[in-house]
């Protein structure tokens, strides 16, 4: 496995060994003895998949309040994703920047995203399935979002034309909101 430290700190990409052959592959998606030798400590306590039908489908960007902050570990198991991450500690000398990543079916990698970071993606093909792992369960009373067209944010997605939940319509601006994060 290698793990890489992205521009942000705290997040990771993750790269699994794949094993390949004629008849297809195998790899370990997670393995927590091994994400331990990384630094990689966190305690996972639910999975989620989501399908996406439509290339241009822009789920976020999502988070949760403290004291259900989630730490997620991202992945695409069929299809592609732009993936992107914006931190939102605000005593962090990267507050209130992103980074993104492509994460597919063909590269494996997997994205880390640690608590106190808003979390998005934008799907590139079609029948786009994406799953994570969490450290919290979801808490509805402590779920809140950010604009993905942010102009402070300045966000590069590869659309301008995103199908968007309401929900993700309805998100404020990054100045706006709502952050228990330090």
């Amino acid at each position: 496995m290698i793990v890489t430290p992205l521009s942000l700190n705290g997040a990771l990409l993750v790269e699994p060994k794949v094993f390949g052959d004629t008849r297809g592959f195998f790899m370990e998606s997670y393995n927590s003895e091994v994400f331990a030798q990384h630094g990689i400590d966190t305690v996972f306590i639910q999975d989620n998949h989501a399908l996406s039908v439509e290339a241009g489908v822009l789920r976020g960007l999502h988070y949760q309040l403290n004291p259900k902050a989630q730490t997620k570990l991202v992945r695409v198991t069929s299809g592609a994703i732009y993936d992107v991450i914006v931190d939102i500690r605000k005593n962090s000398c990267t507050y209130g920047k992103w980074v993104g990543v492509i994460l597919s079916e063909h590269n494996k990698r997997q994205l880390l995203v640690p608590q106190g970071f808003a979390h998005g993606y934008c799907t590139l093909v079609p029948n786009t399935e994406v799953q994570y792992k969490v450290d919290e369960l979801y808490a509805p009373d402590l779920d809140r979002g950010i604009r993905w067209d942010d102009p402070k944010l300045g966000i590069d997605w590869p659309t301008s034309n995103p199908i968007l939940s309401e929900k993700d319509l309805r998100h404020p601006l990054f100045s706006d909101a709502e952050n228990n994060f330090e």
